[in-house]
């Protein structure tokens, strides 16, 4: 069985609480998400986003494929 491979934008606003993730967006591509999440950050003001991708399910590694503003510290050290 093949791997389930996501390709995702996730934007970030900042809060009282500091950074919150907002909704995560599916991308048909990785250049898809990299152009979606700089969308997220620079059209629409959102304080950053991430673009990156998951393979597997159930247990899953994510990768941060490019980051655009403010987004979490532990987010980009993997």
């Amino acid at each position: 069985m093949g791997e389930i491979t996501h390709f995702v934008a996730v934007p970030f606003d900042l809060t009282d609480d500091g950074l919150v993730a907002g909704e995560p967006f599916k991308c048909a591509s990785p250049a898809a998400a990299i152009e979606r999440a700089k969308g997220f950050w620079q059209i629409l003001g959102h304080a950053g986003a991430v673009a990156l991708v998951r393979v597997g399910y159930p247990d899953s590694t994510t990768t941060v494929l490019r980051a655009f503003g403010n987004v979490p510290d532990d987010l980009l050290r993997g």
